[in-house]
């Protein structure tokens, strides 16, 4: 297991540099130069100095275009990174580190509570419907799951918009806290007020994920119930639930381990369609925002952010497998 994981830790070492180089490139090989250009257009001609602009350029490593000079821009850059240091907004005066860390919290928040209620929804359906093969419930439920996987996000948080804060009007939208609520609210107050406007995007998060969870636990259990121990199991006289939830179950986890891997940067990225139309100030939400105006310093510190959560994913994943599977010898 220790020699697995060192190997592993090397690996994502080796990936994450080659993602740093790859996204910096990019940066550099970009056909405008925003820095420049949002420095022209915030100065009058006259008061343009091209001595000020290379440093701003110097600042963020993006001043010296030859081969050493980007060499040594992506080297201070990432070693800045690797320290904790993410570099200064190029619209905000703060810190990237600050931004992300500051708005991460409300993404995670609505991600997690999302992720429990798939689990807990998706798995014991995807098996229900498994053990009753072309029943009623098997075909009503592949039906609205197939609608629902055919939703584009954009789409289905409007509809829910439509129907349940526009004609209904039993929720709110538009922000994180309702526009009359008294500045001398007390702390409760203000968090059940919260909780009520994020009701709508943690049901349309959860509802858009819960169709291919279910599909994939689903196939994954009519596989094992066909397998040869689950006869054997049946025929040694087993009763059904103890062969579905104890031998089943068990080996339904092991393909879906495989889908915690876009679960952690999923957790802390935010979703940038669904913050955007509720207008919560998550991550997400910022991402894009920041993006359109063009702030590469954030772009590079969150792209890595994200970057390095999904190599910890998939490093995690690998490793979940053996507790899954005994059967998976991390070692060799």
């Amino acid at each position: 297991m220790f020699k697995y994981v060192v190997k592993r830790l090397l690996q994502a070492i080796f990936i994450l540099v080659g993602i740093s180089l790859i996204l910096y490139i990019l940066i550099r090989i970009m056909p405008v130069n925003i820095i420049r250009d949002k420095y022209y257009a915030t100065h009058a001609q006259s008061d343009a100095s091209e001595e000020e602009l290379q440093k701003i350029l110097d600042m963020y490593n993006l001043g010296d275009n030859s081969f050493k000079g980007i060499c040594y821009g992506w080297w201070t850059w990432i070693s800045n990174f690797i320290r904790g240091d993410l570099g200064n907004c190029l619209s905000r005066s703060e810190a990237v580190g600050d931004v992300i860390f500051r708005n991460m919290g409300l993404s995670f928040a609505i991600s997690f509570i999302s992720l429990i209620l798939q689990l807990l929804i998706a798995i014991p359906l995807g098996i229900k419907c498994a053990c009753n093969q072309y029943s009623k419930l098997d075909y009503t439920v592949t039906v609205l799951t197939m609608i629902g996987i055919s939703f584009p996000s954009f789409f289905f948080a409007n509809i829910v918009v439509k129907i349940f804060a526009v004609d209904l009007g039993w929720f709110p939208t538009g922000s994180l806290t309702s526009a009359d609520l008294p500045t001398t609210a007390n702390g409760f107050t203000v968090f059940v007020n919260m909780v009520w406007h994020l009701i709508l995007p943690i049901l349309v998060l959860t509802v858009l994920s819960i169709g291919s969870m279910m599909r994939y636990t689903r196939t994954n259990t009519l596989e094992v119930l066909n397998a040869d121990y689950i006869r054997t199991a049946r025929a040694k006289g087993l009763s059904e639930n103890k062969v579905v939830y104890k031998h089943v179950f068990r080996n339904t986890l092991i393909p879906l381990v495989t889908t915690l891997a876009g679960i952690l940067p999923g957790l802390f990225g935010g979703s940038m369609i669904i913050e955007q139309i509720f207008s919560l100030p998550g991550i997400g939400n910022t991402a894009y925002e920041l993006t359109q105006k063009g702030d590469i310093p954030f772009i590079m510190g969150y792209d890595m952010f994200i970057a390095t959560l999904t190599v910890i994913g998939i490093l995690l994943t690998d490793i979940m497998y053996a507790i899954v599977d005994p059967r998976v010898k991390l070692g060799k």
